[in-house]
């Protein structure tokens, strides 16, 4: 038999994987809607259009670089580190072959809502496995660390990557507005049910994002 420790872990790796891919899905839905997408998908959408390759591939790629940001900082790597980095990035392209953009308002919306809803499930469970924090997070406990508080961090971080993202032609819209507004209620919600780990997540403002 598989010891309870072994059982206990399994569980939480898979409960990260499917929250990783319900987190890429939902990215990928709020790109088909067109209204909109978070800050980091703001700025992985305008690199995308404006030196090629995929939505998706540019999120594995901020994500590797994200990461080499936390050898000065000396921040442990996790699993779920390393899986955020890779599988968000392919689900999001994976989204976007199967279900087409929003050519109908209302559709959009629904796209859109639905989409920030997953996000906000796939945090609780993602986060709720603790298996690592996502390359972002990491960027941002880290600088918050010497220095500025986490929301002042996390504010200027992601102020940063939107504004570059907006520039080079990324989709600041709605959407946007409307996950800041709402992702933070959400995980608020579904972390704590969905916290599977030996030691629950104290902070959900901390990992808010991937």
């Amino acid at each position: 038999m598989i010891p309870v420790a072994g059982e206990r872990l399994a569980r939480r790796i898979s409960q990260l994987i499917i929250g990783l891919v319900l987190f890429g899905v939902g990215i990928g839905l709020m790109l088909q809607s067109g209204l909109g997408v978070p800050p980091w998908d703001v700025l992985h959408q305008g690199l995308a259009r404006q030196f090629g390759l995929t939505v998706g591939i540019w999120s594995i790629i901020v994500s590797a670089a994200v990461l080499l940001l936390w050898l000065p900082m000396r921040q442990p790597y996790g699993l779920g580190t390393l899986l955020n980095a890779l599988i968000i990035g392919v689900v999001i392209d994976l989204t976007g072959l199967f279900i087409p953009p929003a050519t109908i308002t209302g559709v959009a919306w629904v796209m859109l809502l639905a989409g920030v809803l997953l996000i906000g499930i796939a945090s609780g469970l993602y986060i709720g496995a603790n298996l690592g924090p996502g390359p972002r997070d990491g960027l941002m406990t880290g600088i918050a660390r010497r220095g500025p508080s986490i929301r002042l961090t996390r504010a200027l971080i992601e102020i940063a990557v939107l504004t570059i993202g907006w520039i080079l032609g990324g989709t600041f819209g709605l959407g946007t507005i409307v996950f800041a507004l709402a992702i933070g209620p959400l995980v608020q919600f579904f972390l704590p049910r969905l916290d599977i780990s030996p030691h629950p997540v104290p902070n959900a403002w901390e990992h808010l994002d991937r």
